[in-house]
């Protein structure tokens, strides 16, 4: 989270992973303990930084993403190229500092190590060398130099083993034959069916497998972690969640002084609408604008949301909370804000526009404007799910507002609508719908507005919004108020779901592409 300081992240992290059963000064203790560790220690208030900020190294933030896994002390540790952005001093550190943990706390560590140097190399205990999917060499990795010496392919003096294992079967760059229709086998292709077809048969290969045989006939159990309970989890997401959001600019401090701004104009445009025959026009096209186009503007913050859910992709899949966690902190964290940004811009549009002036109306107001943006919240949840990538999402989000929008009841009254598709199903799934009659039922209610120029003739509230808007007043308007909400808690449920069926989908999908996959190979074969 580039937002927060490398102190930050580590004591958030370990407040998360580690047990209620450890008191917080411990788990800070586990914490400060595993920063000295990695060599931390000097960027602890340095900001991580990201996309628009600088902050801590690329080595370092890949240092500190090793920190956060290794808090708890796992059984088994996977590390993807650990040492990748490290110089060879800081690579050596790291890996022996991950050797010593792992074998005082009985860890064991798979890691995917690129070109690792000599020093390094020796700290493993075992080697597994792939190439072009086959096994070249699986055993002790102090015997691998002395395999490929007895296939014909010695390590020189003076050479680091591991740079020499990879020239020895990279075939990336092999020169292709100059004469096209005629085949010939590469150097590293020749030097791979070798070192395959020589570790099959070698004692290494049985060993290897006789020790996979006594693995499997091993009496299985299921090795759980403690961890923080779900009221912790909560409440350090939730601080987590609160702090990024303040500092991060594009969140809501920059949605808040566009609001500031257009709600500026649209007081001014609209300034003291009074109680003329055009007022009721005008009164609708403000609430319409503030109601719909406002929060419309809430996917501007859909950038910042996506990284948030990177975020919670990789913790969620560590195992470090689950998605109602998630959704319950993210929910806390941004109603303060969501509510500031309904109400400081509101109370501008509203009172320079010279809408009722009772106070209650205006709260009625707020909170069906807070409503909508945290509709727009959850509508961008869904789709970040759905469609990760920040542009293709911020389309997507925006056309199917702007379909609810089209529905309202405001551009076409409610009857006039087309009652397959439009009316019977959008209408009354857009939640514009409810939020542009309870802003009618609440700024017409009681008013007397005049019904021609000379003033003579006057018209009721009710009347105008039943026959000029059409508005449904079989209910009252905190009956508008409870749909929003209950809309609000529909989008946060149906946010879930997608997450819980996507992780039941994803596995059957990647297993149909696997088969086809496996039989265009076998097909290509043959």
């Amino acid at each position: 989270m580039a937002t927060l300081t490398v102190r930050e992240a580590i004591y958030y992290s370990a407040q998360i992973q580690l047990p209620d059963t450890m008191t917080v000064a411990n788990k800070l203790a586990r914490a400060e303990d595993t920063v000295r560790e990695m060599g931390l220690t000097s960027a602890l208030d340095t900001r991580i930084g990201g996309r628009s900020s600088k902050g801590i190294s690329g080595g370092q933030q890949k240092r500190l993403s090793i920190c956060l896994e290794i808090l708890t002390r796992p059984r088994l540790l996977f590390l993807d190229e650990p040492t990748s952005g490290l110089d060879s001093a800081a690579s050596f550190h790291v890996m022996s500092r991950i050797t010593d943990l792992a074998a005082r706390e009985g860890m064991t560590v798979i890691a995917v190590v690129h070109q690792p140097c000599s020093e390094v190399f020796e700290l493993f205990h075992g080697l597994c060398l792939l190439a072009a999917g086959s096994t070249i060499f699986f055993g002790p990795a102090s015997t691998a130099a002395e395999f490929f010496a007895s296939n014909g392919y010695p390590c020189p003096p003076m050479r680091n083993p591991s740079d020499h294992f990879l020239r020895t079967v990279n075939k990336d760059f092999d020169k292709e034959s100059e004469e096209k229709l005629q085949y010939e086998p590469a150097v590293a292709d020749e030097a791979i069916d070798i070192l395959v077809n020589s570790y099959k048969s070698s004692d290494t290969s049985e060993v290897a497998k006789q020790e996979m045989r006594q693995i499997n006939e091993m009496d299985r159990r299921m090795i759980g972690r403690n961890r923080a309970g779900f009221v912790t989890k909560t409440l350090v997401l939730t601080r987590r969640s609160f702090v990024n959001m303040y500092r991060d600019i594009g969140y809501y401090w920059l949605r808040l002084a566009i609001y500031v701004a257009i709600s500026l104009s649209l007081g001014m445009i609209f300034y003291n609408v009074g109680y003329g025959p055009d007022s009721a026009r005008s009164r609708s096209s403000m609430l319409m604008f503030i109601g719909t186009l406002l929060t419309f503007m809430a996917i501007g913050g859909f950038p910042s949301f996506v990284e948030d859910m990177k975020i919670f992709g990789r913790e969620r899949l560590n195992g470090h909370y689950g998605v109602v966690t998630f959704v319950i902190s993210n929910t806390l964290s941004s109603t303060p804000y969501l509510l500031l940004i309904a109400v400081v811009p509101g109370a501008i549009a509203y009172y320079l526009t010279g809408l009722q002036k009772q106070i209650d109306h205006f709260i009625y107001f707020a909170l069906v404007l807070c409503s909508c943006t945290m509709l727009v919240e959850g509508l961008m949840m869904i789709v970040a799910t759905i469609v990760p990538d920040f542009l293709m999402g911020i389309i997507t989000g925006a056309g199917i507002q702007g379909i609810m929008m089209l529905n309202s009841g405001f551009f076409q009254l409610p009857n006039n609508l087309p009652k397959i598709v439009w009316k019977y199903l959008i209408y009354y799934i857009s939640f514009h719908k409810n939020a542009l009659q309870g802003f009618y039922k609440n700024k017409f209610s009681g008013l007397v507005l005049q019904n021609d120029l000379e003033g003579h003739k006057t018209i009721t509230s009710e009347k105008v919004i039943v026959e000029l808007f059409q508005v449904e007043t079989g209910h009252s308007k905190w009956v508008d108020l409870a749909i929003l909400c209950g809309m609000i808690v529909i989008y946060r449920l149906l946010f879930v779901v997608i997450i819980k069926v996507l992780d039941m989908a994803k596995p059957m999908l990647k297993g149909v592409t696997l088969r086809c996959y496996t039989k265009s190979v076998i097909h290509g074969l043959e």
